[in-house]
């Protein structure tokens, strides 16, 4: 948060709104792993297949996409958990943790 400050007599980073301490090092490794990875941890790229590992239902539809829909072509997005795609000519965004590669 934009509160977040550091105190050097126990040498961590403080955040006053909710009481939590971090060190450095965990902040490092928090902005390294901007990779995007599906259910099983494997790396996703722009032009891969996926396949859905749920029924998801669509946000203002009654749409459901089935498990087992193959997508093709997934697009990157700047969310690390989030990837564009196209179903049946439909543009979606879907959550990471929803695809198998």
């Amino acid at each position: 948060m934009e509160n977040t400050y550091y105190d050097s007599t126990i040498e961590l980073y403080v955040c006053p709104d909710c009481s939590h301490e971090f060190s450095n090092e965990t902040v490092v490794e928090e902005l390294e792993d901007l990779t995007c990875r599906d259910s099983n941890g494997t790396e996703l790229l722009t032009g891969d297949s996926v396949t859905l590992i749920k029924d998801l239902k669509v946000h203002g539809s009654s749409t459901v996409l089935k498990r087992g829909t193959k997508v093709k072509f997934i697009r990157l997005t700047e969310d690390p958990e989030a990837v564009d795609c196209k179903i049946d000519g439909t543009s979606f965004v879907l959550k990471t943790c929803f695809l198998k590669k």
